[in-house]
This record gives C-alpha cells, sequence and structure tokens, in this order.
C-alpha cells in the first residue's frame, strides 16, 4: 500500500500525542517531526509549531555547555533540562537521551538511570549501541519504560568511530547495521534514531521494521520522520554545517542580506516541510 505525505491541517485540533498515536499517524504515512529541546520557553515554541516529538539530546553538552562532544554530559544534566522541558510541553511526546556512563555498565544500571529521567518528566529514553544493548533495552522495555534507539553515527561511542564519519557504506558495515536495527526491534524499541547513514539502507531498515519508527538525520527521506539540533535548525550553530543541516531561518536561495523567518516561522517551516517531504531534500541532504 503507498502512502502520501500529510501536511498538518490547520483545522484539526492538536491532541496531546503517545505511542499509539505516533504509530497510527506513522501508519497513514505522516512523517513525523523531532527537534531537540533543552529549555521551557523553546519547549512552548515547539509546542506552537506542532512539532510531534521533543528530544532532550545529550547534544546539550555541545550547544549549551560548549563541550566539544556529548561524553560530559551527566545523568543529572539530562534529568535537569528534561525537567524544565516537562514543565512546559503540553501536547509533543517528550524523549530524553541516556548519557555516557548512565547504561553501560548493566541493565539494572540503565533502569536506575532511566528512573530517573522519567521521573523527571521523560516519556522514552534513548540509548546509542545495537545488539549489544539489546538485553538492556529487552529489560527496560518489559519494566514499562519506552525505548528509542539509535544507530549509525552514535556520538557516545565518537573515538571508537573515529570521528563523525557516514556509517554503513561497505557492504559488511551495512550487514551488521541491519542486524543491529533487528535486535533492536526485537527487544522491543518503539523508535529508532538513524543517524549518518547512507539514504538506500535507511530506507531498507525502515521498510523491514514498521513496528519501529525510524527517525532520520542525515538518512535521507525514507525514515519514518527527521529529527535536526535546534540550534541546527535555527543557523545558531558557528562553523561549517553538516551536509544534512538546512538553516530554516532562511528560505532556499535566498540572497545572504534577505530578511530572515522568525524562530515560530522557522519551526514551523521545518514542520511543515517534513511532513510534506521536502525536507530533507535527497539531493542536497543525503548520503
Amino acid at each position: 500500500m503507498s502512502v502520501h505525505p500529510v501536511e498538518p491541517s490547520a483545522a484539526a485540533p492538536r491532541p496531546v500525542l503517545n505511542l499509539p498515536r505516533l504509530r497510527d499517524m506513522a501508519a497513514r504515512g505522516e512523517k513525523l517531526a523531532m527537534v531537540t529541546c533543552y529549555d521551557a520557553t523553546f519547549a512552548q515554541l515547539l509546542d506552537a509549531a506542532e512539532v510531534d516529538i521533543q528530544l532532550v539530546g545529550d547534544s546539550l553538552g555541545n550547544v549549551v555547555q560548549g563541550q566539544s562532544s556529548t561524553l560530559p554530559v551527566t545523568l543529572e544534566h539530562m534529568a535537569y533540562h528534561t525537567a524544565c522541558v516537562a514543565r512546559a510541553r503540553r501536547q509533543a511526546w517528550l524523549v530524553t537521551d541516556m548519557p555516557f556512563g548512565s547504561y553501560e555498565a548493566s541493565p539494572q544500571q540503565a533502569f536506575e538511570s532511566a528512573a530517573v529521567l522519567m521521573r523527571a518528566g521523560a516519556q522514552m529514553v534513548k540509548i546509542e549501541g545495537g545488539g549489544d544493548i539489546a538485553h538492556t533495552v529487552r529489560f527496560l522495555v518489559d519494566r514499562g519504560i519506552p525505548v528509542c534507539g539509535h544507530l549509525g553515527l552514535t556520538p557516545q561511542r565518537v573515538h571508537a568511530l573515529g570521528g563523525f564519519r557516514i556509517q554503513g557504506r561497505d557492504e559488511a558495515a551495512a550487514a551488521q547495521l541491519k542486524a543491529d536495527a533487528a535486535a533492536l526491534a526485537q527487544a522491543g524499541a518503539a523508535m529508532l534514531v538513524l543517524e549518518l547513514v547512507p539514504s538506500a539502507l535507511a530506507r531498507e531498515i525502515t521498510q523491514a521494521h514498521p513496528e519501529m519508527m525510524t527517525i532520520g538525520i542525515g538518512a535521507g527521506a525514507g525514515t519514518t520522520g527527521q529529527v535536526l539540533v535546534l540550534h541546527d535548525l535555527l543557523g545558531l550553530t558557528s562553523g561549517k554545517r553538516p551536509r544534512f543541516v538546512r538553516d530554516f531561518t532562511r528560505e532556499p536561495g535566498s540572497a545572504a542580506d534577505a530578511p530572515g523567518l522568525s524562530v515560530a516561522q522557522a519551526l514551523r517551516r521545518y514542520v511543515v516541510d517534513v511532513k510534506a517531504g521536502r525536507f530533507p531534500d535527497e539531493a542536497v541532504h543525503g548520503y
């Protein structure tokens, strides 16, 4: 059965989103729009823009704390920012990253860390890793904690991966990513972020596991939804932008001195373009 891009409806009231509603949206072919969020003000702005999923990402280490990686971010940092977002969020589904060192030792450690984040207001936790952490995912899911996996470029393992590089390009690496995705799906992960993965591979993983919503970042247009770091989306990140990033405060092809969109307009444009299938553009943002 073919599905078609769905534009958000201005007339329909915005429901409070939960996992069944997100699954229904995905089954209808509506792309899911996720954005990172770290504070109450932006939680309100993202709700107003009808962002479906707010992610309290450990990327706060880079964009809030000024760290060179996500590794220094602690569980206490994540709980604090989750609570800030949760106080203001009203409609979006709220996901929080489990930071480096908070889940790797054992499933019991992961549960205790996840419990801290859930008490702070998270509705789902996100964990980096594949088959090696599938048993931990199952342990959490069996205890009522929804889990989002994360494959491809996993920033917490950046040193082991040799830097910020595209993952899954050769046959062996692609096979491993597919095996890891299958392991996470079997363990009960309801969602999976695919970062810096070739578009064809991300599409194949998405089609192979309809029960697990896939959220792409630098993974092409074939995933269930898309995510961008808030600061990247708003053109606030200094230095060279990754290929998969688009500054939504600027109209594509506009002159450098042309008036830009407001924050609220840019966030809304992102949501509309994701749902209409205009972002990402494979020719511009894909690998």
